[in-house]
């Protein structure tokens, strides 16, 4: 996958390299605005089932 993503992509090295990693950020941004958000709507992960005892 990524060496179809390095010969897709046009221009010098250098400059692929920095259309890779912009599009990386990109990535990364979609998943904790949007994807991340929706997902934890659906998955319980702060549900805690260990209840504190009082002494």
């Amino acid at each position: 996958m990524y060496g179809l993503l390095w010969r897709a992509l046009p221009g010098p090295a250098w400059f692929r390299a920095l259309l890779l990693l912009a599009l990386f950020v990109a990535a990364v941004w979609v998943c904790f605005e949007w994807v991340f958000p929706w997902f934890s709507e659906y998955v319980p992960i702060n549900d805690n089932t260990v209840e504190a005892h009082a002494p």
